[in-house]
């Protein structure tokens, strides 16, 4: 089999696929320490660049939002040549009337915020202020390196040949193919953001089925283990986080089997977007071993990726469609979100069925922690916010575990998936917003127990 691999492939071909490879791992999996916080390096290029240019980026994401407000419009009256003959212009500003409203909506809050014109529960600092000046000056770095870099990941072999390595395991346990592991261990090192982004760009070159696309965003795109600790900090319990991120991970596995079988992402056809399948690479031809198998994967795969002139192009298509395409989708999800959640009591309603499921798991002050279980779906930080001057420490340990355990709010991640090509409607997100809630709360339930 050496021999074999000798005669196809080059000196070359190998290092092509290992050295792209290996910057992808650094990137986007290699989490290591900066100034005492973990941090992998593409969320680190993108701090460095949000400090330096913090000043400039609410006018520029004010600005894209506009133009993607009005271009939409522009298309949708005038058609005009240059955007229908450009692929991805065409792609971007061609939507259907639910999500022209929502980027009109997200331009108006943008420039409300912005100009500080407005009521106050739009543009305070605590609702449209921190999607505009907190979350999006974050992501709009985050999207322009993710764009980029993500190719080091997906272009150059390394999927082909992890996936071949671990679909044995990811095909039964959480019945994607092993390729997605990758999706997996970007979200949970490093940023639910870069998952989906990663995910998205899968899907629509058809390594996914809508089915597979959905499981993945909505069940491992997680928090990151740096925001982990932020959360269990605000509620004043740092010192246990050891103990804390270890049942995170358990109930991310229970969530990873269970959450997949039952509706809706059971329901979730396997059809691929656009009718854009890639051949199948989890059947090991015979004569090979998954080994050898997935090294010929690779190895193909990056002996046929672009040059620099594609991998550029294909970089700036991806990072126009992320910030086009999806920060006015943000802007508009995120806020009303937090409008909901700040200026009226619906999430208090919603949790009080809550009650007496806390109140079985002897969990105290089950009453004053009810609330925290569905308000965590307008921002995944707000939970930790209420529940921190609860006096209860197996309380706060619980409101604090759930809340990174749900993964799906609306002020980030959500509101990402939203405006991605990923088929997951907002009804079926808080849906599994839910199931993932039922599967944590007695999970963390239990471990609060064994430390109080």
């Amino acid at each position: 089999m050496d021999t074999e691999f000798k005669d196809r492939f080059s000196m070359g071909d190998y290092l092509r696929f290992i050295i792209p490879s290996i910057i992808g791992i650094l990137l986007f999996m290699f989490p290591f320490k900066h100034e005492g916080e973990t941090t992998i390096a593409v969320a680190l290029f993108a701090s460095l660049l949000s400090d330096l240019i913090k000043d400039q980026i609410p006018l520029i994401v004010t600005i894209i939002i506009s133009i993607t407000a009005i271009g939409s419009i522009i298309y949708r009256v005038f058609k005009p040549s240059f955007l229908k003959e450009n692929k991805t212009l065409k792609c971007i500003f061609n939507v259907n009337t639910f999500w022209l409203i929502t980027r009109v909506v997200g331009m108006i809050f943008a420039i409300m915020v912005f100009f500080d014109i407005g009521p106050e529960w739009v543009i305070s600092e605590d609702i449209g202020g921190l999607i505009l000046y907190d979350l999006l000056i974050t992501l709009f770095t985050i999207f322009l390196f993710a764009g980029f870099l993500l190719p080091f990941l997906t272009d150059f072999g390394l999927l082909e040949f992890v996936g071949t390595l671990v679909t044995k395991f990811m095909r039964p346990v959480f019945l994607l193919p092993g390729r997605s592991s990758i999706d997996c261990i970007a979200s949970w090192v490093g940023d639910g953001t870069i998952g989906v982004t990663l995910t998205n760009k899968q899907y629509e070159e058809g390594y996914y089925t809508q089915r597979e696309a959905s499981v993945v965003a909505t069940t491992f795109s997680a928090v990151s283990i740096t925001f982990s600790l932020v959360v269990l900090s605000q509620v004043g319990l740092g010192h246990l986080f050891g103990h804390y991120y270890l049942t995170i991970i358990i109930i991310g596995i229970v969530a990873g089997i269970i959450v997949p079988r039952i509706p809706p992402l059971s329901r979730k056809p396997d059809s691929y977007y656009g009718g854009a399948q890639k051949k199948s690479t989890e059947e090991i031809p015979e004569g090979y071993t998954s080994v050898s198998w997935g090294t010929n994967l690779a190895l193909i795969k990056a002996r046929d990726s672009g040059d620099v002139k594609q991998f550029i192009k294909n970089g700036m298509a991806t990072v126009l469609d992320m910030w086009l395409g999806v920060m006015p989708v943000i802007m508009a999800f995120g806020t009303l979100a937090l409008i909901i959640a700040e200026a009226t009591p619906i999430f208090q309603w919603l949790g009080m069925p809550f009650i007496p499921l806390l109140k079985l798991f002897r969990i105290p002050y089950a009453v004053e922690a009810s609330q925290t279980m569905i308000i965590g779906f307008a921002d995944m930080f707000l939970p930790s916010v209420i529940g921190s001057n609860i006096p209860s420490d197996l309380t706060r340990f619980v409101i604090a575990g759930v809340s990174v355990s749900q993964l799906i709010y609306l002020s980030e991640v959500g509101a990402v998936i939203l405006g991605s090509k990923i088929p997951v409607s907002l009804g079926e997100m808080f849906i599994i917003f839910i199931e993932r809630t039922l599967i944590a709360l007695p999970i963390m339930a239990i471990s609060g127990h064994i430390l109080f």
